[in-house]
C-alpha cells in the first residue's frame, strides 16, 4: 500500500474492527431477489479535502463485490459550504457514481449530519434502503436532535455504518450513538487501514445487496478483515 492510500492516524485497534464486524454480523438479513440500495453519505467540508479523492477510489469496489448478487444501487449524499446538502439520483454502476463524486469540491462549512439523516428517512419511507454509510470527521450539531432522527431511521430498518476519521471525541460519541440507535456500527481508522476501509465498505455493500448469507460467503472468500465476519455469524 502506497503512502497515497493511507488515512489519517487515529487511536484504533483490531479490537474495534472486530467489534464493528460483530455489529454487521448481528443485523437481520436484507431481502434478496432485488437490487440492494445503499446510501453513501460524506462530509465534504474543508477538513475532509485530503481524503475525499481516496474515498472516490475506494467506493468503486462496492459495485464489483456485489455484481454477482444482483447488483447494488447507490445514492451519493454530501454536504459542504453554507447549508448545501445534495443527493444524487440512485446509480447502479461505479463510473456513474465516480463521475458524480469527482465533480464535488470540498468547501468550508459546518456539519449537516441531521439533514443527511432526514433525507435517509424520507428515502426509506418511499422504498427500502438497506444501509446508510457515512464518512466524516467532526460533528457540530445538537446530539439530541441527531439521536431522535437516528432512532426514527432505526425503526425503518436502516442500519447506519459510520466511518470516523480523525480524533474528535464529540464526533466519535455522536457517531457511536447514531450507530447504536439504527442498529449499525461505528469504526475508526488508523494510518494503515485503507485496505480495512475497502474491505469493510465492500462487506456493507454485500450485506445491502444479498443479506447475511452473502456477507458470510464474502468473508470466507475475501479473507483478511472481511474474513473475520465468518466467525462472527451465528450458525
Amino acid at each position: 500500500m502506497g503512502d497515497g492510500d493511507k488515512l489519517p492516524a487515529q487511536r484504533s485497534s483490531q479490537a474495534e474492527v472486530d467489534a464493528f464486524l460483530r455489529r454487521v454480523a448481528a443485523i437481520p438479513p436484507a431481502r434478496t431477489g432485488r437490487r440492494g440500495r445503499l446510501m453513501f453519505a460524506m462530509d465534504a467540508t474543508a477538513s475532509r479535502e485530503p481524503t475525499w479523492d481516496r474515498a472516490c477510489r475506494i467506493q468503486g469496489e462496492m459495485f464489483e463485490t456485489t455484481a454477482a448478487l444482483g447488483g447494488l444501487d447507490v445514492q451519493l449524499v454530501f454536504y459542504r459550504g453554507f447549508r448545501e446538502c445534495q443527493a444524487s439520483p440512485w446509480v447502479g454502476t461505479a463510473p456513474d457514481l465516480l463521475r458524480r463524486m469527482t465533480a464535488v469540491r470540498c468547501l468550508a462549512g459546518q456539519t449537516q449530519i441531521g439533514r443527511v439523516l432526514t433525507h435517509a428517512i424520507k428515502e426509506a419511507k418511499q422504498e427500502r434502503v438497506n444501509a446508510l454509510v457515512f464518512v466524516g470527521d467532526c460533528m457540530e450539531e445538537e446530539i439530541d436532535e441527531l439521536a431522535h432522527k437516528a432512532g426514527e431511521l432505526g425503526l425503518l430498518g436502516v442500519p447506519a455504518f459510520l466511518f470516523h476519521e480523525g480524533a474528535d471525541p464529540a464526533a466519535r460519541a455522536a457517531f457511536e450513538t447514531i450507530a447504536r440507535l439504527t442498529g449499525g456500527a461505528c469504526c475508526p481508522f488508523d494510518a494503515s487501514s485503507a485496505q480495512q476501509l475497502r474491505d469493510l465498505l465492500a462487506a456493507v455493500a454485500v450485506f445491502a445487496a444479498g443479506g447475511r448469507a452473502a456477507l458470510e460467503d464474502f468473508g470466507r472468500r475475501r479473507g483478511g478483515v472481511a474474513g473475520l465476519l465468518t466467525s462472527r455469524l451465528a450458525p
